[in-house]
């Protein structure tokens, strides 16, 4: 992944979905951490919201440090949100990063929908979840065995940053060694 040619997409991490995720906190953190490196190295960050009138808004940690309104949506699948992939494309992206909930519903079917458009998929696992754990593995498996590419928050953070002795560097690396509290 380079910064010029990746974006990351964020799906659906709202309150009311995170409430009900036992690992809610550590995905939140670790989006968190994705979204503070893409913004130092430029990377083109999107997110999505599935039926805020009732699942509620982005976890405002997280919407704070988004540079464009979420995008709302009724399918499951963000491939449908044509106002980003459009953009994307335009500007020479052709790598997506996923990271969101849930992983066996929406992250899953927006994979699938991103590999059929064309596009790299990658997967941080570390910053994905869902209810129970049968369905994150078994939709991990899945997406993989489809052609997505597992990695972790931190293995994305310093592939998109590439080079050591740079201020970029360095700003990975705080958030590298940052512990979730």
């Amino acid at each position: 992944m380079r910064p010029a040619d990746t974006a990351l997409l964020v799906i659906d991490v709202q309150e009311r979905l995170l409430a009900v995720l036992p690992d809610g906190a550590r995905i939140t953190w670790n989006i968190r951490r994705l979204l503070d490196g893409a913004k130092i190295l430029g990377v083109r960050t999107a997110c999505t919201e599935q039926y805020p009138e009732k699942l509620g808004p982005t976890a405002p940690i997280l919407a704070e440090r988004l540079t464009d309104k979420a995008v709302s949506k009724l399918t499951f699948s963000c491939g449908a949100c044509s106002e980003i992939f459009d953009a994307w494309q335009n500007d020479g992206i052709h790598r997506v990063l996923v990271c969101g909930i849930e992983t066996h519903v929406c992250v899953q079917q927006t994979v699938l929908d991103l590999l059929a458009a064309g596009y790299q998929v990658l997967v941080a696992v570390d910053a994905v979840g869902t209810r129970h754990t049968i369905d994150h593995e078994i939709s991990l498996r899945r997406m993989e065995a489809s052609g997505a590419l597992l990695t972790t928050t931190e293995a994305a953070l310093f592939e998109w940053c590439s080079v050591a002795g740079t201020s970029e560097f360095k700003e990975m690396s705080k958030l590298a060694k940052e512990e979730m509290e």
